[in-house]
């Protein structure tokens, strides 16, 4: 990869104490309130960031297996069982009131940031990204990748009860260059006509930034800049790059929101792309 090493580990106190202060200030209603996560509401939402951080310092620090694994080795295996541990514990948290849930995610939290803060972004990674399509991932990208699940969730949160974007635009910028990895890997099937065509990936707004795919010999790679001579471009607000990379616009709300040019068939794809496990 021609992307750079993104060191996010002291953006997780900033970002999850941001978090903490806008759950207590939610009413009561707030937390029914529908999100972008599918059928989840504020309060599942919340209550899979908690279980997400418990389950990381349980398995990472702690070195706890958990019980049972995916039935297979397939993408579609590790997805089953993932969707299964998220229901699971969404379930149980029905029990839970939203002062319990914003204490329990603020305890948690706080010991996940104190243990992100210690690894050697260098070390391979004990679990690799999946959604790059990695067998093996850096540990900065594994520690990207929780960075990554923590600010998408408390976006879906803030824009359900109406508190607008985080309010470092930074945190933005690094969750799209991290979400660049999943190009390559969407990419996996498609077979220009000549070796040397790129695509040109541009995002605008408070976290622009502009990328190129590249196909280098049997796989795509991708980079920062853009080509002079792309076959395909393709334009897109920040907005509506984490949405799109986060599972949250429909097949129609990407078409319209995502401008594509030159040879079409090169920039399609950008619609399959995901950064996470769906």
């Amino acid at each position: 990869m021609s992307l750079p090493l993104i060191d996010t580990r002291l953006r997780f106190r900033p970002l999850c104490r941001e978090i903490v202060e806008l759950l207590r200030t939610l009413q009561a209603d707030h937390w029914e309130r529908p999100t972008i996560a599918g059928a989840w509401r504020v309060r599942d939402v919340v209550a899979h960031m908690c279980d997400t951080a418990l389950r990381r310092l349980s398995l990472h620090r702690d070195h706890r297996m958990p019980p049972s694994g995916p039935r297979g080795t397939g993408e579609r295996d590790l997805t089953l069982f993932i969707n299964e541990l998220n229901a699971t514990w969404i379930r149980a948290a029905e029990r839970f009131s939203p002062r319990v849930l914003t204490e329990l995610y603020a305890h948690a939290s706080e010991n996940l940031v104190a243990f992100i803060e210690t690894l050697d972004p260098l070390a391979d990674a004990m679990l690799p990204v999946s959604w790059a399509g990695q067998s093996a991932s850096p540990q900065w990208l594994d520690i990207g990748r929780e960075f990554t699940e923590i600010w998408h969730h408390g976006s879906q949160v803030r824009e359900a009860v109406g508190a607008g974007p985080f309010r470092d635009p930074s945190w933005l910028r690094d969750v799209l260059q991290i979400s660049m990895y999943a190009l390559p890997h969407a990419y996996r099937a498609v077979q220009p006509p000549h070796e040397d065509m790129s695509v040109v990936v541009e995002i605008t707004g408070r976290a622009p930034g502009v990328w190129t795919l590249r196909r280098v010999g049997p796989a795509w790679d991708i980079g920062e800049g853009a080509s002079s001579t792309p076959a395909a471009t393709i334009a897109m607000t920040d907005e509506t790059a984490w949405r799109l990379f986060f599972n949250a616009l429909s097949p129609k709300e990407a078409q319209s929101s995502i401008a594509l040019g030159g040879n079409l068939d090169l920039a399609r794809p950008i619609f399959n792309a995901r950064a996470v496990i769906v």
